[in-house]
């Protein structure tokens, strides 16, 4: 009796994995072999290694057998390390050798099938088993239908005609189910990956990735990459597969530390850490724009995620904002920087033992004595490089003091040894000696002044930045934000005020450090190569043009939703317009993804109702149940049908957050909720980990997270009735992949008032 297509499918996949074990033996038999090696080598050094310094022949053979036996053992390691990811790469691959099959035609007339895995495989040098998804090949899968394609290749572009197109769902080397499509990935390999439940951790997409964002990923033209992608439209783990791909593209010419994702919150960063590794790539750095600033300014306290959330938010301080988060607030602190190259700068003095050393005054003079072709850079460093100069004339006028020379008598054996140093001990007289120990003494006393003019401490920044603020309606037309010169300068007493308690905004911040960087030369990170900056819709024109004058070699890509905006609200639309002005045109890319996968298809209808002209957002055909709206007369009972809420999905095995307005609310309802004998966790910070459970959260940390159940807290009038809080609303709403179930005391939020009855039950 003939095969199936299965069951031929399923022998061949047998002989995939039988040849991997087989590989996987080789591997170990070869990292085996590394260690002993290793070993070996290590027991060589102690024994046979003899120190020999009694003279330079025999410290250079001692030096020389010590760089050999270093590099056996580093030629060692890079073996076991390669021979250990490859061993991990093929475990992965046992379990689950690939995930498609493409048949195509070539030119020639040469049919060819191949198999698309997480990594690639081959049997002999020349003949690949599985594929990784990432080689060229592959974009065939991910972008073509069947019919005539187009592929890139490293000779340039290729055309075949596809015939097959085979998706398998595997589980322990076994084919679960397969399916023939025309489509990149057909709805019903989509819609089993989609059902599975939410997790602690983020998943790979590489066997679900869509044509669209397969652009993202394979994207290497661009050097800005805009993705404009709808809550739940896979932006995010298509650019994580697009660290992944570049990793793989550029290997040996771009490794992870050169690469840097700036992303919403820690909670995130612990999200989606297994990504990478997953697919053979070791992490990029993560880190947020908050730790970005607060790591360079270590004695200032930097605006936090929830002082920033909770902060006044009256029509004039959006006023303030809005100018000092502005473009033309960043051009007006490239203007003042370049009026500090004839005059304005703030200097302190560089004192030694409570006296003044150099004066300001003399430091301002020197400062401004060079040419006037100078930049800040230049004349920072010729300013340092003349006060060395100076203080080494110091040096020699003070150690022919006798009151030096007496205090050189003074000194103990010990502390005599110590200013010798390594200088050889073979003076001409007495005399001369005397002058080596009075000028190495007075060198050693003054290391606190050479200390301070290397490390520009003769510079006021703090001084600097009042000065600049304080000259903004020079420089800015105020009229333009809606400002008078009074509103501004009280603001400008309240940073003052702010800055003498060691504390600046998040906006403030970014000007600070921009500023000091343009006044000491900072010339930015120059090795990395890629920034990703997720949930760009939170992020203000101002820092965007600091992070590009802060890595000037990288690309960006830049991903959010216009529709999530908790921080900037209406200012993100102009995003665009302004990024515009800040990267070439020709190398810019705008990519918008508008299928939302996260949420089934009722909770996506509802969640886009919130909006009011929002980025378009179609939902993907996954069934569930509809929104719930429970409206109670008071907290009590409405605590008691969350609790009843939770026992229901607890039943049906579901990931549930609580997401709350505030983190004071989040306190409040864990207390609440502990009383009558929930098991839930309060995420208060974003440098908690993510657990197992449920888990309750303020709406600020939620950026990004998704579950397979969310109740929305207290969805109350008195809560959410400001039209800059919609956007917030949609957020909340738009982390639930299968039960969305809003609660309120008294009456529902009017943000709520558009959206379709029929789209949600009352309770």
């Amino acid at each position: 009796m003939a095969l199936t297509e299965k069951e031929l499918e399923q022998k061949h996949m047998d002989d995939v994995v039988a040849k991997i074990k087989q590989a996987e033996k080789r591997h170990q038999s070869e990292i085996n072999k590394v260690e002993q090696d290793r070993k070996d080598i290590m027991d060589d050094f102690k024994n046979n290694v003899r120190i020999k310094t009694g003279s330079y022949a025999g410290i250079m053979e001692t030096g020389l057998t010590v760089r050999q036996q270093q590099q056996l053992l580093q030629e060692r390691e890079n073996s076991w390390q390669h021979a250990t990811q490859r061993l991990e790469v093929l475990e992965k691959l046992e379990k689950k050798p690939y995930f498609a099959r493409i048949d195509f035609t070539e030119n020639d007339g040469k049919q060819e099938s191949i198999y698309i895995g997480l990594g690639s495989f081959a049997d002999t040098p020349d003949h690949f088993m599985i594929y990784d998804w990432r080689a060229p090949i592959s974009s065939i899968y991910y972008d073509g239908k069947l019919g005539e394609v187009t592929y890139d290749t490293p000779d340039g572009p290729q055309t075949a005609v596809l015939t097959l197109k085979r998706q398998f769902m595997v589980e322990d080397g076994k084919i679960i189910t397969l399916f023939d499509t025309d489509e990149t990935v057909g709805d019903q390999m989509l819609l089993e990956v989609l059902d599975e439940s939410s997790d602690i951790k983020m998943k790979s997409i590489v066997t679900t990735i869509q044509k669209e964002q397969n652009k993202i990923i394979r994207d290497t033209k661009s050097d800005l990459l805009f993705v404009q992608g709808a809550a739940g439209s896979g932006k995010t783990s298509a650019v994580l597969q697009r660290v992944a791909y570049l990793l793989y593209r550029y290997r040996g010419n771009l490794s992870s530390s050169q690469v840097v994702l700036f992303s919403p919150n820690q909670l995130f960063n612990d999200y989606i850490d297994q990504v990478l590794p997953e697919l053979g790539e070791q992490n990029m750095v993560q880190m947020t724009y908050y730790q970005y600033s607060q790591r360079r300014l270590p004695k200032i306290h930097v605006e936090t995620l929830q002082e920033r959330f909770d902060e006044d938010n009256q029509p004039l301080r959006r006023k303030i904002s809005a100018l000092k988060s502005s473009l033309t607030m960043f051009n007006a602190t490239t203007n003042y920087s370049d009026y500090l190259n004839t005059a304005g700068m703030r200097f302190r003095d560089i004192k030694y033992n409570g006296e003044i050393f150099f004066s300001k005054k003399d430091i301002k003079k020197i400062y401004y004595s060079f040419n006037s072709n100078y930049n800040l850079r230049n004349r920072l460093s010729a300013t340092k490089e003349k006060l060395i100069k100076i203080l080494n004339s110091k040096v020699g006028e003070l150690a022919k003091q006798d009151s030096i020379q007496k205090q050189i008598q003074d000194l103990s054996r010990e502390e005599l040894n110590e200013l010798y140093g390594d200088e050889p001990r073979n003076f001409v007289n007495g005399d001369q000696e005397l002058k080596f120990l009075a000028r190495s003494y007075v060198m050693k006393q003054l290391r606190p002044v050479q200390r301070a003019i290397v490390r520009n401490r003769f510079l006021s920044i703090n001084k600097q930045f009042v000065h600049f603020m304080r000259n903004i309606p020079e420089l800015v037309d105020l009229a333009k934000f809606d400002l008078t010169l009074e509103q501004w300068n009280d603001d400008v007493d309240m940073t003052i005020s702010r800055l003498k308690n060691h504390k600046l905004t998040i906006a403030d911040v970014t000007i600070y450090l921009y500023l000091y960087d343009l006044i000491t030369g900072k010339r930015g990170e120059v090795d990395i190569k890629h920034i990703f900056i997720d949930e760009i819709q939170d992020y203000t024109a101002y820092q965007l043009a600091y992070l590009k004058f802060g890595f000037p070699r990288a690309k960006f890509t830049m991903l959010g939703d216009l529709n999530q905006a908790i921080f900037t609200k209406e200012n993100s639309h102009t995003l665009l317009d302004e990024l515009g002005t800040m990267f070439d045109k020709d190398k810019t890319k705008v990519i918008q993804l508008t299928q939302s996968y996260r949420s089934t298809q009722q909770i996506t209808d509802f969640t886009k109702e919130v909006l009011v002209n929002g980025e378009k957002v179609t939902s993907f055909a996954r069934k569930g149940p509809l929104p719930t709206i429970t409206i109670d007369s008071d907290e009590e009972k409405l605590v008691n049908d969350v609790v009843m809420q939770l026992h229901r999905n607890d039943a049906e095995k579901m990931t549930t957050a609580i997401i709350g307005k505030t983190l004071a609310e989040c306190e409040k309802l864990t207390e609440e909720l502990k009383q009558k004998g929930a098991q839930v966790t309060l995420i208060k910070t974003e440098n908690q980990r993510l657990v197992p459970g449920i888990i309750v959260v303020p709406a600020f940390l939620a950026k990004g997270l998704e579950f397979d159940a969310v109740i929305m807290w207290n969805a109350n009038r008195n809560n959410y009735h400001d039209e800059s809080e919609r956007q917030l609303v949609y957020t909340i709403c738009s982390r639930a992949m299968y039960r969305l179930d809003i609660f309120a005391v008294k009456e529902l939020t009017p943000l709520m008032d558009r959206v379709n009855p029929e789209l949600y039950e009352m309770l």
